[in-house]
């Protein structure tokens, strides 16, 4: 009871104090408001603009995608990163950020160390709308022009950038292309006149009908053939390219003996059995058969399951790196894939063929000659075809790639009259409460003092 009673007491004795000294009390309280009241009107004032971007997924991003998504569950992890959130952190690089920092126009002193990480976290918030491929760009400036001018260019550095980096890979991969369409052209040229002289030697123009007929059984092999060279073209270029990409990067190469994995070599060894198979129902039966279209079916899976698995094996040991250097190494792998698959398809595929040649062992062999020599300048002449429509698909893909960001809401240009910062009311309400907690410090400091030359 009596230290309640002393409690009660120095509570009365702080009122009575600091009612002695209310004019000063009164003061401090007043004085915080009228400064904050001040300094929220001559404050400098910051304004907000904001850019809604829309990401469209590629046909590659999807792949690479499902192949992040397999790493993750092979690995137990329950998220992993998209390409929204990779152009989130792309959108705060150097090439993007620097030249609008060149074009502010701020005191030299202020620009001479601010780099662009510095400037990213203090003047621009990037953020993905979760679940969505929404991002939203929003810049701050001292001026409303100043803010709309960062939102937009932060934007459209980041399409020429994109649309830059799209043209340089595409464009490297028609190159390597072009090399492999002229080499097949000479081929295919080479072959087209080996089979002229050779009918013009021996005067052989339309041989056996018996003969076509036992010849034309092996139209199946021939084309599966020149499929699978087009495939190991194909892919042959697209490791060049990404060896490429990654020497420019100074990445290097990171062996991940994705050949050499058995689930890896599992998978090929079943595509390869049907790429045999599809070509044996292909000898039989039409492209619309059913047996056909369920064995395609059947192969289109196994071929996905084979850049699923690839993708898994890469994403699980490329973790530390940025996300362009592994999705490089994720081409790179699946290149890798691509070839040995297709050359092992093709050496399976011709020894069926071979095994089918020797019923020709009883035609003349000067009409057996000519067909080779037939047969070999149409698959020359087929790979050489379908290479050039793969440059041609590889040049609209770049078009395409070039598109794959697109503004939703262009950068608002902010009211003068309503900066996001400083706001009066607000400062004034925060001064008012800080005038009450400095005048009850002064108050408790006299009480202090009062009470120390009571015990004295």
């Amino acid at each position: 009871m009596d230290l309640e009673k002393e409690e009660s007491i120095d509570l009365g004795k702080l009122w009575q104090v600091t009612k002695e000294h209310k004019k000063i009390v009164g003061g401090i309280i007043v004085g915080c408001t009228a400064v904050s009241l001040i300094a929220g009107f001559v404050w400098p004032k910051t304004y907000e603009s904001t850019t809604t971007v829309q990401t469209r997924m590629t046909g590659s991003q999807l792949a690479a995608g499902s192949g992040a998504m397999a790493a993750a569950a092979a690995l137990g992890i329950g998220g992993t990163s998209s390409p929204t959130l990779t152009y989130v952190e792309l959108m705060k690089s150097n090439t993007v950020l620097q030249p609008i920092i060149d074009e502010l126009d701020w005191p030299e002193d202020d620009k001479k160390f601010l780099t662009p990480e510095k400037f990213a976290k203090k003047n621009l918030t990037i953020e993905n709308t979760k679940q969505t491929n929404l991002i939203k760009v929003t810049a701050k400036g001292k001026t409303p022009e100043e803010a709309q001018m960062i939102s937009q260019h932060v934007v459209d550095n980041f399409l020429d950038m994109m649309t830059g980096m799209n043209k340089e890979t595409q464009s490297l991969l028609v190159q390597f292309l072009n090399d492999r369409i002229d080499q097949a052209k000479q081929e295919s040229d080479d072959a087209a006149q080996k089979f002229a002289a050779y009918q013009k030697e021996h005067k052989i123009y339309d041989p056996e009908t018996q003969a076509k007929g036992l010849i034309g059984q092996l139209q199946a092999y021939d084309d599966a053939i020149s499929k699978m060279q087009v495939q190991a073209e194909s892919g042959q270029a697209q490791l060049d390219t990404a060896n490429a990409k990654l020497n420019e990067m100074k990445a290097g190469s990171q062996a991940y003996n994705i050949n050499d994995n058995d689930t890896v070599q599992g998978i090929r060894k079943q595509i390869v059995a049907k790429q045999v198979e599809l070509v044996g129902l292909e000898q039989k039966y039409t492209e619309n058969h059913p047996s056909v279209i369920a064995a395609q079916d059947q192969l289109s899976k196994l071929q996905q399951s084979l850049v699923n698995e690839v993708n898994a094996v890469v994403s699980s040991n490329a973790t530390s790196l940025n996300p362009a250097q592994a999705e490089l190494l994720k081409t790179q792998a699946q290149a890798q894939a691509t070839v040995a698959t297709a050359q092992a398809s093709e050496a399976a595929i011709k020894s069926q063929r071979d095994s089918k040649q020797k019923e020709l062992g009883d035609l003349p062999s000067g009409v057996v000659d000519y067909l080779e020599l037939e047969r070999d300048a149409k698959i020359k002449n087929e790979v050489y075809v379908n290479l050039v429509k793969q440059c041609e698909q590889s040049r609209v893909q770049q078009a395409m790639d070039s598109m794959d960001i697109q503004v939703v809401d262009s950068a608002n240009l902010p009211f003068a009259e309503k900066p996001v910062w400083p706001r009066p009311k607000l400062m004034t309400a925060l001064g008012f409460v800080l005038g009450w907690m400095c005048a009850l410090i002064y108050g408790f400091i006299l009480y202090r003092k009062q009470m120390g030359k009571g015990i004295m």
